[in-house]
């Protein structure tokens, strides 16, 4: 019994796709859970396919990225090992002409726990600052792993942020169903 039912073959599905409507002038980001590896160094062979992928990548943090270490030392992995489309978006900003591309991984708005407050400030604190890297760059694109508003509900934190910058657009991944 597959419990996936539908995913047998993704990924050469996902090959074609991209090759498809992606050109090498394009910018993607990832929005997380971009490798099951547990550490940087075993991420080689995932970012090795995107790296053959057409366009320059901006990689978030998921909820599954544990390989995320800190900005500098994947910065450095990433050009050792000869990965110069991949980039990391964390606490910076990605400018594509006229546009700031800005985000973070975010966190689930339920999650009332002490911890939860804790880590939803500092995602916000972090979307902050991906969004004033943008500087006055006249449209800014937020990007999150997890989903800032659901039916009926929201991550009050980060909506807060995205409205102070005058962000209009926010995609997100982190999708179940």
């Amino acid at each position: 019994m597959d419990i996936f039912p539908g995913w047998e073959g993704y990924l050469p599905r996902l090959e074609a796709n991209w090759r498809k409507l992606i050109t090498p002038e394009d910018t993607v980001v990832l929005a997380g859970d971009t490798s099951w590896a547990m550490n940087l160094n075993d991420t080689k062979a995932d970012f090795a396919l995107i790296q053959s992928l057409p366009g320059q990548k901006w990689l978030l943090k998921g909820n599954h990225d544990y390989w995320w270490t800190t900005t500098r030392k994947m910065d450095k992995f990433l050009a050792a090992s000869g990965f110069d489309t991949l980039h990391i978006l964390h606490n910076n900003a990605c400018i594509v002409g006229d546009t700031a591309l800005c985000g973070t991984r975010g966190w689930p708005f339920d999650d009332v726990a002490a911890q939860g407050e804790k880590l939803m400030a500092r995602e916000a604190g972090r979307l902050r600052m991906s969004l004033q890297a943008a500087g006055d760059t006249p449209r800014k694109i937020a990007f999150l792993h997890y989903p800032p508003v659901y039916p009926g509900a929201s991550a009050k934190e980060l909506v807060e942020v995205l409205n102070e910058f005058g962000v209009t657009e926010c995609y997100y991944g982190h999708l179940h169903g």
